[in-house]
């Protein structure tokens, strides 16, 4: 199920061009890395169909892995829409993280009525190093919820994730991640075998990559 899921995933986002990849002309991330690819998850809810599809594989996967979950929470900003829609598909009350407290009113982290020992699924449009994420989970849990799984749109598949999710001790589950993409890109013609090389050393190393 999930590695169909994946490759419909991934196919759709290449399609939009919410992933693109230039191994030849690499971007600049915020952080100052320089990247052979660059993800944009917002131009997702532009395509109706695109749109669709993570919202039911999101759901199919939540069904599957965590059927006894209570409340969808989403990451601001950029999961806060696709977590609502899911969450409007399974009938379930809906949170969301700020990436910080407002600096008046309530000064509140998470927006929504989150009773204490819910069951709760975050959902995330993004994972690179997993810190921005697992703040959000932490938000979660110091407010009572318990965690039982996280789900995003896209990972780089950084080492660096993986360990991070590991020692919170929370699952993740994407619905596309780089392996998934270098794929299809191949079978596209999007990249070349010779940039293969290159390309998986960057996920392995991307604070370094492209240096002299």
């Amino acid at each position: 199920m999930y590695s169909t899921i994946q490759t419909a995933v991934t196919k759709s986002l290449v399609q939009i061009n919410t992933i693109k990849i230039q191994p030849t002309a690499p971007f600049t991330w915020a952080s100052g890395w320089r990247a052979p690819i660059y993800c944009d998850n917002r131009k997702i809810l532009s395509y109706p169909a695109v749109r669709s599809l993570v919202r039911d594989s999101f759901a199919e996967i939540i069904r599957d892995k965590y059927s006894s979950v209570e409340v969808i929470a989403g990451v601001a900003t950029g999961a806060i829409a696709h977590g609502v829609l899911v969450a409007e598909l399974l009938g379930l009350p809906f949170i969301y993280i700020r990436s910080a407290p407002k600096d008046h009113g309530l000064e509140n982290l998470i927006e929504g009525d989150l009773q204490p020992s819910r069951k709760v699924v975050i959902v995330e449009d993004l994972v690179s190093t997993g810190i921005s994420s697992l703040k959000a989970a932490e938000a979660v849990r110091r407010a009572g919820g318990d965690i039982l799984g996280m789900v995003a749109i896209f990972t780089y598949n950084f080492p660096v994730a993986t360990d991070n999710f590991a020692k919170a001790n929370i699952e993740l589950s994407t619905l596309s991640n780089y392996q998934a993409l270098l794929e299809v890109a191949l079978q596209a013609g999007d990249i070349k075998p010779s940039e293969l090389d290159s390309l998986c050393k960057w996920r392995e190393d991307p604070e370094h990559w492209g240096k002299q």
